[in-house]
């Protein structure tokens, strides 16, 4: 079996450039990874700029062998591990939401970030443009508390967008991921 040659990016801050404009079209063909550079919805995976990729993602990519990071003038390569080292020093909980990310994508869904909607992600059954997304995913500490008008604002909100609301569980110590979704009816 050929292996697949590894997309190259480059570490700026808080997220990945993939700058030759080809590799960029071709790793967001193979599953709607990154954003085009100023193209927010873009028709097709076809496109001629940079594509910007999120930390989450790109050590889901690292991990998979499908990307190459480099970092600093020297351009040195960045391992998984310690590209996981300082995501979690500079994003709240990347940890669990690196294990939600990383157990909806090993079920092929197509997961972006859902900030826009107020939880961690969206998450689509075929991609953007092909589909709308169906779930919102909020990822929850087992231990952190819940109230009940926080889970009737993110049911209201998840109603009016047509999509079903997702609580995440994450457990680090068992390796694996507890999903509460939520239905909304009317009387």
């Amino acid at each position: 079996m050929k292996k697949k040659k590894a997309f190259s990016a480059e570490l700026l801050e808080n997220r990945l450039v993939v700058w030759d404009t080809k590799e960029g079209s071709k790793l967001f063909g193979m599953g709607f990874y990154g954003k085009p550079v100023g193209i927010p919805k873009p028709k097709t995976a076809e496109f001629n700029v940079p594509l910007n990729i999120d930390l989450i993602e790109g050590l889901y990519l690292l991990e998979k062998g499908l990307l190459k990071v480099y970092a600093g003038p020297k351009k040195r390569e960045i391992s998984a591990e310690k590209l996981r080292r300082y995501a979690n020093k500079i994003f709240d909980n990347f940890k669990i939401n690196y294990m939600v990310y990383e157990d909806l994508r090993e079920h092929n869904y197509v997961v972006l970030p859902g900030i826009k909607f107020g939880c961690e992600f969206a998450v689509y059954e075929h991609g953007p443009g092909m589909d709308h997304s169906p779930y919102l995913v909020s990822v929850k500490e087992s231990k952190e508390n819940i109230t009940s008008t926080d889970i009737v604002r993110a049911g209201r909100l998840a109603t009016t967008v047509r999509k079903r609301f997702i609580i995440a569980v994450p457990n680090p110590r068992k390796n694996e991921v507890q999903y509460l979704m939520f239905k909304w009816f009317k009387a």
